[in-house]
């Protein structure tokens, strides 16, 4: 993996072995909020974020073509509200539970609950190179993707209410501890 090297007066990349030589910026007594960013993997990882978001509705419409005419609407409703409920729940505590410090099991849910230390100024710790709150987005957007996976294995077998709650249960209770580990 490569990281951007804040000695250099150009963009120039850091192999891994240089990092422990005196590049990294903590050991140039450099802080992470006066790093730049790298624009190619910022520019990266938004092209990704964008593409990761619009595998939503392709499911939607994927599993739409799947099931009896009855049942469209049901499926591209239950791939659409888990694209609004799973975001509402990843913005209050989700990336908290994944990426906080670790208590066990899960993260923290106090370490970024509701977005408290995230900046897109800043990089986070585990993000060098592109801003903290693109770093959430693009995890956001695959917490989001996962449980719309599943939908297509309970077609027209979860009305919708219990499907909410089993969404925003399974994002805290497997979802949360699987990505934290």
């Amino acid at each position: 993996s490569s990281r951007l090297c804040a000695r250099a007066a150009w963009p120039r990349f850091c192999l891994s072995s240089s990092v422990s030589k005196g590049c990294a910026p903590q050991r140039l007594g450099l802080p992470m909020a006066a790093m730049a960013f790298d624009s190619a993997s910022t520019a990266y990882m938004l092209v990704c974020t964008a593409l990761v978001q619009l595998m939503t509705p392709g499911l939607a419409f994927f599993y739409a073509g799947l099931v009896s005419d009855m049942s469209v609407l049901t499926m591209m409703m239950q791939s659409f509200v888990s694209m609004g409920v799973a975001s509402i729940v990843w913005y209050i505590v989700g990336f908290s539970l994944c990426f906080g410090e670790s208590g066990g099991i899960m993260g923290s849910p106090a370490t970024y609950v509701a977005m408290r230390n995230v900046n897109v100024n800043e990089s986070l710790p585990f993000a060098d190179g592109i801003p903290g709150l693109l770093f959430v987005a693009y995890q956001g957007m695959f917490a989001v993707i996962t449980p719309a996976l599943m939908t297509g294995a309970f077609a027209d077998r979860f009305r919708f209410k219990p499907y909410l709650l089993f969404l925003v249960l399974w994002l805290i209770a497997v979802y949360a501890p699987w990505c934290h580990w």
